[in-house]
């Protein structure tokens, strides 16, 4: 991949026409490294997250040399680029075909399920292999998460003591428990409250565990959602394992995705109409800004002029939506995007926070979605682990914008505390 200082530097060298996804490699090293100076256990990256060779090679480079794989293109993209990795294929249902690759031709031993039909075709698929790491996953709350993932897979809690009891009888090796809290959880103290949930159903089955797969849902910084400090999510696990009834040699996991890759790319995307408030840009839903359009988040962004004056552009601020650009009138991200007043056409507009689930959710539709990546060594837009301003801070016409609504809004008389009680 060609290295550039700075993005406003790609754009002075050659005005690019398609989008280009700005990967910066050093910011997936401190997330690494971070994790494996504060998370007191095994860390997997949820490969899903971004399955870029690069992110795959800089992760095993920097400690982390496990992950969690969903199918057998993920396995072998981490049998190329991490080489001798761990491996755990923790989507609840698999096909049979794919557990007996994984387990045969890649020597993964650990799965997740939650169904007795699910651990019957794992035991099956592998020919009744005695050396398996079973995972039951479970469905707990998911309170105080952006993306709830508890409507699709994991065992209810009722049900959970005899799958419990049915996977400590399947194997000699290690069996345990997994969950996922939610994607972009906000609330620390979920992970503390989920914990206690699954040590109560460990309980009631009667068996003990020989490993805690706390999941994803460890967060990342966006306008609008600024959680608390990343210490806070790893001391709630910590507190919540030490009430756990576990025995001493019980192993701690955890599979983060976002946190280990959200700040380490963003998307340069060209403007190719301006209509009043409304830009159209060469990448959108269907490209790297899915989160864009269906969860509405509004991402950071920069500007800067193309052609001759290339630079970066700074003045009073606007909001803007954007539009992608397929025929589909779904590719829409309404935003408020903050930019300059003067964008223009032939502009680059930088969207930032895009390393998790940006390139990940590419397609090809209507022609569209190809986009190249280079490197760049210029910090995030924000940041978790101290490499840029921990919020973004909005304009300061967004917020005497925001200080009306909440004035507007405010109850006459309404005292604070009762607001915060309600």
């Amino acid at each position: 991949m060609h290295t550039y200082h700075t993005p406003l530097d790609l754009v002075r060298e050659r005005s690019p026409e398609r989008p280009v996804a700005l990967a910066r490699p050093d910011v997936v090293a401190t997330a690494a490294r971070w994790f494996q100076d504060n998370f007191k256990g095994d860390v997997f990256y949820a490969v899903k997250a971004n399955p870029s060779p690069w992110v795959v090679e800089t992760l095993a480079g920097n400690g982390v040399n496990a992950f969690d794989v969903a199918s057998i293109p993920e396995v072998e993209l981490v049998a190329e680029h991490a080489p001798g990795a761990r491996m755990a294929f923790m989507h609840p249902v698999k096909s049979r075909a794919a557990i007996a690759k994984a387990y045969f031709d890649y020597g993964v031993k650990t799965f997740s399920f939650d169904t007795h039909e699910e651990l019957a075709k794992i035991l099956e698929a592998t020919g009744g292999a005695d050396d398996l790491s079973l995972i039951v996953r479970l469905a707990v709350s998911a309170d105080g998460a952006a993306y709830s993932l508890s409507g699709k897979f994991g065992v209810d809690l009722h049900e959970a003591p005899s799958l419990l009891l049915a996977a400590r009888r399947a194997t000699q090796d290690r069996m345990g428990v997994s969950f996922h809290v939610g994607s972009q959880c906000m609330r620390p103290t979920a992970f503390q409250a989920a914990m206690a949930q699954a040590s109560r159903a460990i309980v009631r089955a009667g068996v003990m565990v020989d490993v805690v797969d706390v999941g994803g849902g460890f967060p990342s910084v966006y306008p609008g959602m600024v959680p608390p400090q990343m210490s806070d999510y790893v001391d709630s696990i910590q507190r919540g394992f030490a009430d756990m009834m576990v025995h001493e040699d019980t192993e701690l996991w955890c599979e983060p995705g976002r946190a280990l890759v959200a700040e380490a790319q963003s998307i340069l995307t060209k403007v190719e109409l301006r209509k009043g408030e409304a830009l159209y840009l060469n990448d959108g839903s269907y490209g790297s800004l899915f989160d864009a359009a269906h969860a509405k988040w509004p991402f950071p962004v920069k500007l800067y002029r193309g052609g001759a004056e290339a630079q970066e552009v700074e003045g009073p601020l606007k909001p803007f939506r954007f539009y992608g650009p397929t025929c589909d009138s779904l590719d829409h991200m309404p935003g408020p995007f903050w930019l300059p007043e003067d964008v223009r056409e032939g502009d680059y507009v930088e969207i930032g926070m895009l390393g998790a689930y940006g390139v990940a959710m590419n397609t090809r539709f209507n022609g569209y979605g190809d986009a190249e990546t280079v490197v760049v060594g210029d910090a995030p837009m924000a940041s978790m682990f101290g490499l840029a301003g921990r919020t973004i801070p909005l304009p300061r016409e967004r917020q005497e914008e925001e200080r009306k609504v909440v004035r507007l809004s405010r109850p006459k008389g309404a005292a604070g505390k009762k607001r915060r009680k309600r």
